[in-house]
């Protein structure tokens, strides 16, 4: 008689912006209950070391664009697949929130083509984390309606007729991967006479104990902010209501330079090798 296979399951989850206390109730009780974790690269360490099930896999599947090793997505798809398969629940946590700018589609365009169940866990975005931390409401009375989330990381990717519609509303605009195209944002913008009413506030490192925010006027930036080199993740908020952050910030910015992903990378890949460690030592 033919054995029937078992598959398990996949939860795309959401880790937060950065802040480990930013996380779903949900997410960690899924965390406790997985066979296997793919941790992204801007996942705190602290999530996994408090909450993820101890004899879990962890693989580390980190992706930075145009620095450092990535992950190619078509390996992520693979190891979806094949621990799924495996009859393992696995849990694919991503920074931030599952359904803004990352990698989701392809992953449950695999997963349906090979019939695996899944669920999906939405996070905090790093938009929502940056924008609160900084004191910047996104949308306010008498300042913005609605606002977009936009990514930049390719200067083409925006025809000029959608430049000049973002110069011309009065939506809160969040540019996400775009701090090293922040020069394409600010002359795009100022090129089609943007409001001097809009300022322009680029977060470093939202929600962590490295946060910096940097606000400006567009038509300064040349002043302000040109030839910056900021650290990532940096998120950029323009609109009117980036004026209230003044009254309103309520976290001070850090004096350091350092890389709180980065710390976080090399945490996570040492937590692999310990965990690596301790089955190898059990197997002797």
């Amino acid at each position: 008689m033919e054995q029937l296979q078992h598959i398990g399951k996949v939860i795309i989850a959401g880790a937060g912006p950065g802040d480990p206390e930013l996380i779903t109730v949900k997410t960690t009780r899924f965390l406790q209950q997985a066979d296997v974790i793919l941790s992204d690269r801007l996942v705190s360490a602290e999530i996994l070391h408090q909450y993820a099930n101890g004899n879990a896999e962890i693989i580390y599947v980190g992706k930075q664009c145009r620095r450092g090793a990535s992950t190619p997505q078509s390996t992520i798809n693979q190891l979806l697949v094949h621990h799924a398969k495996a009859g393992r629940l696995v849990v694919r946590l991503k920074g931030g929130d599952v359904s803004i700018f990352s990698n989701i589609l392809d992953e449950l365009q695999a997963l349906v083509e090979n019939k695996i169940p899944y669920e999906i866990v939405p996070g905090i975005t790093a938009g929502m984390g940056a924008a609160a931390t900084a004191g910047i409401p996104l949308t306010a009375r008498g300042y913005a309606n609605a606002v977009r989330f936009l990514t930049l990381y390719k200067s083409d990717l925006l025809t000029q007729e959608y430049w000049k519609d973002l110069a011309n509303t009065t939506d809160t605009l969040v540019f996400y991967m775009s701090s090293e195209t922040l020069e394409t944002v600010v002359n795009n913008l100022t090129a089609n006479k943007i409001s001097e009413e809009n300022l322009i506030a680029v977060v470093e490192q939202a929600t962590t104990p490295f946060q910096r925010v940097h606000v400006s006027s567009l038509y300064d930036y040349e002043i302000n902010l040109k030839g910056r080199e900021f650290i990532s993740p940096s998120l950029i908020i323009v609109g009117k209501v980036v004026s209230l952050q003044e009254q309103f910030g309520w976290l001070a910015n850090s004096s350091s330079n350092e890389s709180y992903f980065e710390q976080v990378s090399a945490a996570i890949k040492n937590l692999i090798t310990t965990q690596k460690e301790s089955v190898y030592a059990g197997r002797a």
